[in-house]
């Protein structure tokens, strides 16, 4: 290539009339183009579901089918019953009991122990909350406090006697047992 000559695509020969015919813009024909894609797509989304055809209504003539022999015959069977359902627990229940569990599991034999033991429970507790209702939630909110309770008396934050809030507890217990239906 000389000097001369340019890398261009060489010229569009001049269209009738001595005027250059006009090129077409490639990036606007594509953005024309996805633009009515695009509100194609959303028609065909918003448009409802095709409906089924209504059944129709009244006598249907039908021919009834030539018997025909059965070569195979079958035992009647037995219908085996459905397991019966496990009944549903309220909400908060298995939550609650776990951190019973853990308390028992963690309590200890020293006052320290026990107070921490308490303290993890009363945030189980204050956990299983969220998911429980009614009777069930005000008796594990009552449990809670009675943890947090317990935890403030045995670390001597209150001096008052734990075992009062022990009883309070062992009340409450069973009362959240028979909630639950355990």
């Amino acid at each position: 290539m000389t000097e001369s000559q340019s890398a261009q695509p060489p010229a569009q020969p001049p269209a009738p009339g001595g005027r250059r015919a006009p090129r077409l813009d490639w990036a606007a024909v594509g953005s024309v183009a996805g633009a009515v894609a695009a509100i194609v797509a959303l028609v065909a989304y918003l448009a409802p579901p095709d409906m089924p055809q209504p059944l129709p209504v009244g006598p249907v003539a039908t021919t009834p089918a030539p018997p025909t022999p059965d070569p195979i015959t079958t035992r009647p069977t037995t219908p085996v019953p459905a397991p019966p359902l496990s009944a549903v627990r309220p909400g908060g229940c298995d939550k609650a009991e776990a951190a019973l569990a853990a308390y028992r599991r963690n309590a200890g034999a020293t006052p320290s122990s026990q107070a921490a033991a308490a303290n993890q429970a009363h945030l189980d507790l204050m956990g299983a909350v969220l998911d429980a209702e009614g009777m069930v939630g005000s008796t594990i909110s009552r449990l809670a406090a009675e943890f947090q309770e317990l935890s403030f008396r045995l670390t001597g934050m209150v001096s008052s006697d734990p075992n009062q809030v022990i009883a309070d507890i062992n009340t409450d217990i069973p009362q959240l047992t028979r909630l639950c239906g355990s």
